[in-house]
């Protein structure tokens, strides 16, 4: 079946997390990506895990978690030789994909300019931690950092808690799918100017920009927000916002009508309570009140109660449970793939649903250089000159 970007050839420079993730979105929609690495090592994600896990002993799940459906061309990017077959690769690439510091492509010779001139048409992607340039130029750009510099941390945990990430590379992944809002708007464009274009995208203006509503109201009021000392679930929230305990676990409750909160806990001292000004002013003790009422029965007792009336309530699940929820299931959220040293592979599917053009994983997450002599020999390279080029290190 045809894939809405079959067609499309992606030269992908990027590595750790933001970029690949955008390169491998590409990928899952028929985009044929080349991962280009360092020769012997390849992409620094390889050698990162969490929990001191290795899919089969072997492989990163950071890494397979983002470099599905690409191939791995490793090179020696100091080499002449390796030069010349990047500039052949441009020649018929749509996109060029880097996120390294600012200047490092253009000092390779791998700038926009220089690939302009082989193809007119490419459309390049640069992204950074904070920009091309201005005051923070130099600084280091990474999830953590930019979440604490965007203002992000002070918005998320109780009161007299210290400023709080969130448990995800939340900068990364929104700048990913910056990466591939831009270049797909520039896809559309060329298709219909015939002009390639430079995309710059940043992490911090993305974060900030993913905090919309919060900036409207504290740059237009002056005032910040005040985190809650129950932990309701956003700081601009009133009550009853906010993750409960119950009986054997938690639950969310999310915006629902005092009435019906206080008529389904069966406390009606709860109605006293039911002005938006009260329920922000006094959300805490509003909170505390809820809580007592739901640590008395289960999840499931409580969900189940509050579904019937039409509430906005859910379960607290972890990550394991959620692998089993019904409507994760259903939706075939989470899928497997076979690797060649890992084995079987648990991965998350791809979300987005096409009628005409679905996404498909074909691609397990590449070896270091797997697909070196495939990727020369369709640029025209023969077996002797390939096998030239190993004993010579630039592949």
């Amino acid at each position: 079946m045809e894939k809405a970007l079959e067609g499309i050839k992606v030269l992908d420079f990027t590595h750790l997390l933001q970029g690949p993730f955008a390169t491998q979105m590409l990928g899952d929609l028929g985009a044929d990506v080349i991962k280009v690495e360092r020769k012997d090592s390849g992409d620094s994600y390889r050698q990162w895990s969490f929990l001191k896990y290795w899919v089969g002993g072997t492989e990163s799940p950071c890494f397979l978690a983002f470099n599905r459906n690409k191939r791995s061309l490793a090179l020696n990017l100091k080499s002449q030789e390796a030069k010349e077959i990047i500039y052949k690769l441009v020649a018929e690439c749509d996109f060029v994909i880097e996120n390294f510091r600012p200047g490092v492509m253009d000092k390779l010779g791998f700038g926009f300019e220089d690939f302009k001139k082989i193809n007119p048409r490419i459309i390049y992607c640069s992204s950074t931690g904070y920009g091309q340039d201005g005051p923070y130029v130099d600084r280091p750009g990474q999830d953590l950092m930019i979440q604490a510099l965007s203002g992000l941390t002070t918005l998320t945990g109780r009161k007299d808690a210290d400023p709080t990430p969130l448990g995800t590379g939340i900068a990364d992944q929104l700048g990913a799918y910056n990466i591939v809002y831009g270049l797909l708007s520039a896809l559309y464009y060329r298709e219909r100017s015939g002009k390639g274009q430079k995309i710059e995208i940043n992490l911090f203006q993305c974060l900030i920009t993913h905090q919309l509503q919060e900036f409207a109201v504290t740059l237009n009021s002056g005032k910040l927000f005040d985190r809650p000392m129950s932990g309701i679930a956003h700081p601009g929230q009133s009550a009853p916002f906010g993750i409960y305990q119950t009986s054997d676990g938690y639950m969310c409750i999310s915006v629902n009508p005092i009435p019906v909160l206080a008529e389904v806990l069966g406390d009606e001292g709860l109605n006293d309570y039911d002005n938006p000004d009260t329920l922000y002013d006094k959300r805490d003790e509003v909170f505390f009140r809820i809580q007592a009422s739901v640590v008395k029965q289960s999840t499931a007792y409580w969900v189940e109660k509050m579904l019937e009336r039409d509430m906005w309530v859910s379960e607290v699940k972890n990550h394991l449970e959620v692998e089993q929820d019904p409507q994760a299931v259903h939706l075939q959220a989470f899928t497997t793939y076979e690797h060649p040293t890992a084995g079987e592979v648990k991965t998350v599917n791809i979300p987005v649903k096409f009628s005409e053009t679905p996404g498909e994983i074909l691609r397990h997450p590449p070896l270091v250089g797997e697909h070196n002599e495939e990727i020369l020999k369709e640029l025209g390279y023969g077996g002797d000159l390939i096998s030239e080029m190993k004993r010579n290190g630039v592949i």
